[in-house]
């Protein structure tokens, strides 16, 4: 299912397959984390606080996470235009769950990585 399917053909009515599929890309999980920390923010500055993003990319996340009601975007009628986005109530609902797999990856980050380097070893 790719980030524009809006729902999975096979089983429509999955929340995980049809929320977490989105969710569980690359970016979106790391942009929602970035405007937490960052609170409104402007195009640039986001790029400029995943600097491993493409403008491409950061623009088709931010389109999704909008579209799922996750991340709000101002337009303000000036020249040249400034947008700014920022998390949404249902984004700030699913923050404590977030920061909650954040602290798990990073209790757990040195084991798992370790186990996938003896894994490696044993030719798995």
């Amino acid at each position: 299912m790719d980030r524009t399917t809006l729902q999975d053909t096979l089983y429509p009515q999955c929340p995980i397959r049809n929320i977490l599929s989105r969710l569980g890309d690359k970016w979106s999980l790391l942009t929602l984390y970035t405007l937490e920390h960052g609170g409104t923010l402007r195009f640039g500055a986001l790029q400029r606080a995943m600097p491993d993003i493409s403008q491409k990319m950061l623009t088709a996340t931010l389109r999704t996470l909008e579209e799922d009601g996750l991340v709000s975007r101002r337009v303000y009628p000036e020249i040249p235009p400034r947008v700014e986005y920022a998390l949404t109530g249902r984004a700030l609902s699913l923050l404590p769950h977030l920061d909650a797999l954040i602290g798990w990856a990073t209790e757990h980050a040195d084991a798992i990585l370790r186990d996938r380097r003896e894994a490696k070893t044993r030719g798995n």
